[in-house]
This record gives structure tokens, C-alpha cells and sequence, in this order.
């Protein structure tokens, strides 16, 4: 039956197929009607209900990359587990592309645990999710709202909302956050004037230049070399639409006050 999504047939990872877990393409569609491409991996000898996971990130991965690498080692180890596309990224459905929503990449994490714990054999009070690197924070925010989801991991080095609302070390200041907002609110304009999004720049190429901090130059031995380049990857390959990374700056100012409350209740 067709998905109405185009799904490569082939191995196309960056890493190497496990033969202790069975792998398929499979899909499901998050409440905003977005259907959803995932690779799931099930250990091949298993007794009962498995406990499930669901895995994405980094920002701007797609599953094909260390997300799908998670998902796979953890399938070695006795979980059946999904990596998955976000909305508008990779092989997943969105009418605009290489975008991103807080709201809408939330809900993605809700809908995969929609899928798994319908799922027969899948335990539904044993479901987790692992949010990597930016999609740490989306995580924490998705079990904030689903009590569905029993254990959650950010692997994330760094709080990225407040790097958002801040910048690094701290030291953009609230002036220079508001012109960042007109900046923002005047390509808007521009953009619906002309009809086409001005894109970001993506990774530096590698490797990276001298002068950069050492995990930028990391994100260039990783997103840029064979170790994880993917083609459909939109750090790697291409960037963010530039208004939607620009508007990084306002949303992560909610995110990061919304992270403060996340103490109180989780």
C-alpha cells in the first residue's frame, strides 16, 4: 500500500546493519495530519512484551544518522525501538521543507509513542524517548506533556534554549536580541514579497576553520566527513530556511522559560 511518501529501499546509513535485529520502514501520522517516516528496529529473539523506544536528533538530522544508530544498539539490547524523520525533514511529510516548530516537533514525539504503544508487542507502560543534541530540550518538553512516556534522555552537551535567548558564553544582550527580531519580522516581509525562503548557512566544511570553538569544529567531523554526512540531512547538506533559524532567537526565549517550569513538573 502506498505511504504517499517517497522511501529509499536501500541501506543508505551511516552505519553498518546489526544482524542481531530485524529492521523495516514503517509510518504514522502526528495529530497536525504530518505523516511520519521511521525505521524500526526489533531484537530477533525476545520473550513477551518489549519495552519501546522512540529516537531522534540531532537538529536538522534525519534518521539514517546517530539517531538510527541509537536506535539500532538499543534494539541489540532488548528494545524495540524507532528512529524517525521530524516534520518537514528527511522522508517525512510537511508541504514546506527543512523548517522546524517547538510545537509541531513536540507533537512528533507524542505521536511516536502514539505508534509504539499500539504496537502488540509492545509493552505501553514501558515506553521511553531519547532526544539528541537540540532535540535534547524537545524531549524534556514532551515528557512534560505525556505521562505516556516513562524514562526520558536528552543526550545534549550544552542547554540550547538559553544559548538561544542568550547566545554563547552568555553574551548577546537584550538589545541585540530585539534586532534580531526585526531582523526577523522584515525578511518575513521579504519573503512573502518574493515567495521563497532565504536560506541559513549550514556546517562549516571540513575541517572547520582554526579560529572556531572546538564543538563547531566537531560538528564538521561529523555532519561534513563520511562518519555521518547523509544526503537528506539538512545540517549537512543544506540549512535551515534563514527566517526560521533567525526565529530560533525568539521561540527559544519561551522554550527557555517554559525549561525553567520543567523542574517543577517532572
Amino acid at each position: 500500500m502506498s505511504t504517499g511518501l517517497n522511501l529509499s529501499e536501500e541501506w543508505d546509513k551511516v552505519f553498518p546493519k546489526s544482524d542481531k535485529v530485524d529492521h523495516k520502514k514503517v509510518t504514522y501520522t502526528n495529530h497536525f495530519g504530518i505523516k511520519l517516516a521511521a525505521d524500526q528496529y526489533t531484537p530477533k529473539d525476545y520473550d513477551g512484551k518489549l519495552p519501546a523506544l522512540a529516537v531522534c536528533g540531532h537538529f536538522g538530522a534525519v534518521k539514517e544518522q546517530e539517531s538510527g544508530l541509537y536506535a539500532q544498539t538499543f534494539a541489540e539490547r532488548g528494545f524495540l525501538t524507532i528512529a524517525f524523520d521530524p516534520s518537514f525533514t528527511g522522508e517525512s511529510g510537511g508541504g514546506v521543507r527543512d523548517v522546524f516548530s517547538l510545537d509541531i516537533n513536540t507533537e512528533d514525539f507524542q505521536a511516536a509513542v502514539d505508534y509504539l504503544s499500539n504496537l502488540p508487542e509492545v509493552d505501553p507502560e514501558k515506553v521511553g524517548i531519547i532526544g539528541i543534541c537540540g532535540w535534547g530540550g524537545i524531549s524534556l518538553n514532551a515528557a512534560a506533556n505525556d505521562p505516556r512516556i516513562k524514562a526520558t534522555a536528552a543526550i545534549t552537551m550544552y542547554d540550547m534554549p538559553r544559548i538561544g535567548a542568550h547566545g554563547y558564553f552568555n553574551q548577546q544582550t537584550d538589545d541585540e536580541r530585539y534586532h534580531m527580531k526585526e531582523q526577523t519580522a522584515q525578511q518575513r516581509t521579504k519573503e512573502y514579497g518574493t515567495g521563497r525562503f532565504a536560506k541559513a548557512g549550514g556546517c562549516f566544511d571540513y575541517p572547520a576553520p582554526d579560529d572556531q570553538l572546538d564543538f563547531v569544529k566537531q560538528y564538521s567531523a561529523y555532519y561534513k566527513t563520511k562518519r555521518g554526512y547523509h544526503k537528506r540531512s539538512v545540517t549537512g547538506s543544506r540549512s535551515f530556511s534563514e527566517n526560521i533559524c533567525k526565529r530560533r532567537k525568539k521561540p527559544c526565549t519561551f522554550q527557555k522559560e517554559s525549561f525553567h517550569l520543567l523542574q517543577y513538573v517532572l
